[in-house]
């Protein structure tokens, strides 16, 4: 279980105050947005410290102005059924009007959207081919999710150098889940020669980043070097840290070890009925 398969990468939609007040600034082809840039900061700052239902009618009177940031947050809203009910299927359309607007994390959303199916059907190759645009433009989480696929040969033809080089951009900026996958080539032989101590470097730093997957891979290494007690630490994080999926595949995978993991199987099964 050396992190082949990992989730995509995780949704990185606008989050910030900043820059939504930036982003409809930036616009002044319309009235409705000239009225926005009449707001003080402040003015904006407060409404979107409100309550959610409040924040996202102000949020939607600029998507619908033609602000790219707000359409995108506004997309992430109705994605995560933040203040309005939810719904993904408008979600994908205002993420769609945000990235051929030019928003990058909307166009990696379209790339999430098509990957996972949240609100249309699934497609690899559509997802790869927002994850590519996204990617060729410099973002690091587009540049995750396109290695991603790269590599395991979904949606597009398998390229694992091509793969390795995008993990490598993203794990130089800073994504911990790249470096996990990084350890992964490492471990199994990919692209590169196989090196243990290499990939254990990888899943440190993963896990220290706090990717749940690298501290799940940091913990095995480390009980293969003995270190037990520091093992059940990072294989504590990892569990805390993982989704369902990932929570059976760790299971799975500590029960056939045997002792000292099939007692923290069974301890973390009481303490989930």
């Amino acid at each position: 279980m050396s992190g082949r398969s990992p989730l995509p990468g995780e949704s990185r939609g606008p989050v910030q105050t900043e820059d939504l007040i930036s982003g409809v600034r930036r616009r002044t082809a319309t009235p409705a947005i000239d009225a926005i840039n009449a707001l003080p900061a402040d003015e904006i700052a407060h409404r979107l410290a409100g309550a959610r239902e409040e924040v996202a009618a102000f949020i939607r009177q600029a998507a619908e102005a033609g602000s790219a940031e707000a359409q995108a947050r506004y997309a992430q809203m109705l994605l995560d059924g933040d203040g309005m009910k939810q719904d993904q299927a408008q979600a994908v359309i205002w993420f769609e009007r945000a990235a051929r607007a030019g928003h990058l994390e909307a166009a990696n959303m379209m790339g999430r959207c098509h990957d996972l199916g949240w609100g249309v059907p699934i497609d690899k190759a559509r997802a790869a081919a927002w994850f590519r645009q996204a990617a060729a433009r410099g973002l690091v989480w587009a540049k995750y999710n396109y290695a991603t696929l790269l590599a395991l040969g979904d949606g597009v033809p398998e390229d694992r150098p091509a793969a390795l080089a995008l993990f490598c951009e993203a794990a130089e900026a800073g994504n911990a889940k790249a470096h996990n996958f990084i350890g992964s080539f490492h471990e199994d032989g990919w692209v590169v020669e196989r090196d243990l101590d290499e990939a254990a470097r990888h899943y440190a730093i993963a896990a220290a980043g706090g990717d749940f997957r690298g501290q799940f891979n940091h913990g095995r290494m480390l009980a293969a070097r003995g270190e037990i007690d520091e093992a059940m630490r990072w294989l504590g994080l990892a569990w805390e840290g993982g989704n369902q999926r990932f929570r059976g595949q760790m299971l799975d995978y500590l029960f056939a070890q045997g002792e000292p993991y099939r007692a923290m199987v069974l301890r973390r099964a009481r303490e989930a009925a």
